[in-house]
């Protein structure tokens, strides 16, 4: 159920039918060995916000044990082959910040509102940017709070409200800050929920003007695992 799985929002101009996102595993068998298909429905399965209850995805030594590897190259190329079998639906990260292995079920637009209203999606896209792109480590209660309307008990439920699919989702988590104030943090699942393309057209539409991506994702600082500037053929 998209409901219970990490997801990536797409722009809409790039929709396309998903009448059966598992179709996409039967043709991954002649791109994997039988250890990393095995590691590969592990990363799925733990990448569950409700089957791991804030503890999404798996880390590198885990997955580097499963596959039964130990070096660098191995890791990478079994990212790499997944990717090739199940981009059309799926996309495996490594967040080597966070050290998570995690799976994103590509998930247009339209269809990622059943998941989140536009007020969640507001707020996320508001501690996106105060962490990914001003390096903020968490973002407090109070600053959505002062960005988003003045304090008074229905705004700050409202705040709380939206904040809860958020959790669900596993896009973020409460961060202990060690003060009364509750803080929040992005996972690897909410630094990587918004595709390259859906970040262009929030970049493009905010600056009123056409941008080059690489200017975007550089805004953003989204790169890809080798250092350079993603290129997702399924984004434009």
């Amino acid at each position: 159920m998209i409901n219970k799985e990490a997801m990536q929002l797409e722009n809409e101009e790039n929709e396309y039918m998903n009448d059966n996102p598992l179709s996409a595993l039967q043709s991954i068998q002649g791109f994997l060995t039988k250890e990393e298909e095995l590691t590969f429905m592990q990363i799925l399965f733990s990448s569950s916000a409700t089957i791991r209850m804030g503890n999404f995805g798996l880390s590198r030594k885990e997955v580097e044990k499963l596959l039964g590897v130990n070096n660098e190259e191995a890791f990478f190329s079994f990212l790499k082959r997944v990717n090739q079998a199940v981009s059309r639906y799926f996309k495996v990260i490594y967040d080597e910040r966070r050290n998570q292995v995690v799976a994103l079920m590509r998930v247009p637009a339209k269809q990622a509102r059943n998941v989140l209203n536009k007020e969640s999606l507001a707020i996320l896209m508001f501690i996106f940017y105060h962490q990914e792109v001003l390096q903020n480590e968490y973002t407090l209660f109070s600053q959505l709070i002062n960005s988003f309307g003045h304090e008074s008990l229905q705004v700050t439920r409202k705040i709380q409200v939206n904040l809860d699919p958020l959790k669900k989702i596993g896009a973020i988590e409460v961060y202990d800050t060690n003060s009364d104030e509750e803080a929040y943090q992005l996972t690897a699942i909410g630094t990587h929920l918004f595709s390259d393309s859906f970040l262009r057209r929030y970049a493009e539409f905010s600056q009123s003007n056409q941008l080059h991506m690489e200017d975007v994702l550089r805004f953003f600082k989204r790169y890809n695992m080798n250092g350079g500037v993603t290129d997702d053929s399924l984004e434009a």
